[in-house]
Formats: C-alpha cells, structure tokens, sequence
C-alpha cells in the first residue's frame, strides 16, 4: 500500500493544499467521488485518461488512513 500513498501528493500551490493524484489538480476526493457515483474504475479511466487504475487505488487507500 506505501508505493500507492506516493502518488498522493499536497502541494500548497495545488488546489488548497488538498491531497491530490500526482502532483495534478485532482483532488482525491473528487476521485472518492466519483467511485462513490458508481463509476467503475474503467468508466473513470476512459473518462478522464490522464488517471490511472493505481491513481484510483490510491484514492481508496488514502482515504482508509486519513
């Protein structure tokens, strides 16, 4: 799970400070959010290819540690 929580980054500059996915200005609670719709981790990818399934997985377990 370590090497998934490296692609979570905050960066004040970046959207508030929230967590994000790799440096890029999503937040991983729109990602939560978006899982939460019922997306499934292929509609999220096709719909927004600049995320990876690892970017998806992250999101889960950061949320699970915060």
């Amino acid at each position: 799970m370590d090497h998934l929580l490296d692609r979570i980054t905050v960066d004040s500059n970046v959207c508030h400070g929230k967590a994000c996915i790799r440096h890029m200005r999503w937040p991983v609670e729109v990602v939560i959010d978006l899982i939460a719709s019922g997306m499934s981790f292929d509609e999220i990818i096709t719909d927004h290819p600049e995320l990876e399934k690892d970017d998806i997985l992250a999101s889960l377990a950061y949320a699970k540690v915060a």
